[in-house]
């Protein structure tokens, strides 16, 4: 494919790093943007991608929310869920991430995230991207598709808290939480977010969860109500001790937060790679015969690790990878061709998956002179259960990363068809 031969030969496109500063800096990192500029946080190629592979993703993510609304889904995966999962505020969560692979057939879904970080710094750094000749100039972003992205984020916002409260309720102030925010490899994301909402007339502001308060049948901060928190925590159900006032408002309908425990669960839950991979098992669903084969064909194999595969699956190791169905950021996952048998025993510790490889595939950059091949995954964002945004990610390494010289967010590049 063209989009192939682009990402192993072509290295004459490339960032403009002052436009991205300043971008930065207008989005609100005014002295911090030359920090995050040289932070490993930006690839200076961008990816290119076949114009046809925006339409199995559109139909994926179209397949995997009509499954959660499954009745028997919703009841089988709730059932197994915290409490936390079962408080439904009628929202649908926002900003949530599909990740893929692409290989020669096309992409192939690896997992999903429902808080999902990166997507107003891809905006940022897809309108620096710069143009080598007039023939690639249609396939920027301009500066109007960067508002349009922005305005979608605003608006699926202002949708979720609709749904929770009604079309005619106004949405006042949000709270962009985190453990420890400023530490967070991402706190510039949230910069960018708290200028964006305020922008559009939102009070908005970073806070850490041990902050917020309940009290007065409300949620509160520093005086103020917060009427929405845009959750970034990676504690998914609200189970720790410095949760606690956001657990209980949210338990109580008192403030609207999104994504959500219950957007975890049915979505983001790593035991539903393995239903959407098992032709039978969504057939006893009644999931339609076109989703099946949609999620079939897009989704890679995948079974939970049991006791009773054990030699099996030490036997087919070198074909699968295996990651914790509770973690993120791909700690603690493994490629089966790395594990000894004693870190393999390991793995029935804890709950894993076991998922059949799917190699990334490649972009050749010029990292100090020399040409480096990177490995690159695809994030797809949703909002409203449509995809907003195509981006990538460069790393070398078992798993991404943003330690890779040359590496990190890339802006993608989609071929006509």
């Amino acid at each position: 494919m063209l989009a192939d031969v682009l990402n192993e030969h072509c290295q004459c496109l490339s960032s403009d790093r002052g436009l991205l500063r300043r971008t930065l800096a207008e989005g609100g990192l005014a002295g911090r943007s030359d920090d995050i500029d040289t932070a490993g946080l930006f690839a200076e190629f961008p990816v290119f991608l076949d114009g046809s592979a925006l339409e199995p993703i559109e139909r994926l993510v179209a397949a995997v929310h009509r499954v959660t609304k499954i009745p028997q889904f919703l009841e089988r995966t709730l059932a197994l869920s915290p409490p936390s999962a079962r408080v439904d505020q009628g929202t649908r969560g926002i900003l949530h991430g599909f990740d893929f692979h692409m290989s020669p057939e096309g992409p192939r879904l690896i997992e999903i995230n429902t808080n999902a970080g990166g997507a107003l710094l891809n905006a940022a750094l897809a309108s620096a991207q710069g143009s080598c000749c007039e023939a690639v100039r249609p396939l920027l972003a301009s500066a109007a598709s960067v508002r349009e992205l922005e305005q979608a984020l605003v608006a699926g916002f202002i949708s979720e808290y609709a749904r929770a409260r009604g079309p005619e309720a106004t949405l006042r102030t949000v709270a962009i939480v985190d453990d420890a925010p400023e530490t967070q490899f991402l706190f510039s994301e949230f910069v960018l977010f708290e200028k964006l909402f305020r922008s559009h007339g939102i009070e908005a502001v970073i806070a850490d969860p041990r902050e917020l308060v309940h009290e007065h049948g409300g949620l509160w901060l520093r005086g103020t109500r917060i009427d929405l928190v845009y959750n970034r925590l990676t504690d998914f159900y609200l189970e720790g001790e410095s949760v606690e006032a956001l657990r209980t408002a949210h338990a109580a309908n008192e403030v609207v937060l999104t994504p959500h425990p219950r957007a975890h669960a049915l979505l983001a839950n790593k035991r539903h790679l393995a239903l959407f991979s098992n032709e039978l098992e969504l057939r006893e669903l009644g999931v339609a015969e076109a989703d099946i084969r949609t999620l079939t064909e897009l989704v890679p194999k995948a079974e939970v690790v049991c006791p009773a595969a054990r030699e099996r699956l030490f036997h087919e190791r070198k074909h699968l990878f295996f990651k914790p169905l509770t973690g993120y950021a791909s700690k603690a996952a493994y490629r089966g061709d790395k594990l000894t048998r004693g870190k393999f025993e390991t793995l029935f510790e804890t709950p894993y998956l076991a998922q059949n490889i799917v190699p990334p595939s490649e972009r050749v950059v010029k990292v100090g002179g020399q040409l480096e091949k990177l490995k690159l995954d695809l994030r797809a964002y949703v909002v409203d259960e449509r995809v907003v945004l195509l981006a990538a990610r460069l790393y070398q390494g078992q798993t991404t990363n943003f330690r890779t010289p040359g590496g990190g967010f890339a802006t993608v590049l989609s071929l006509p068809r």
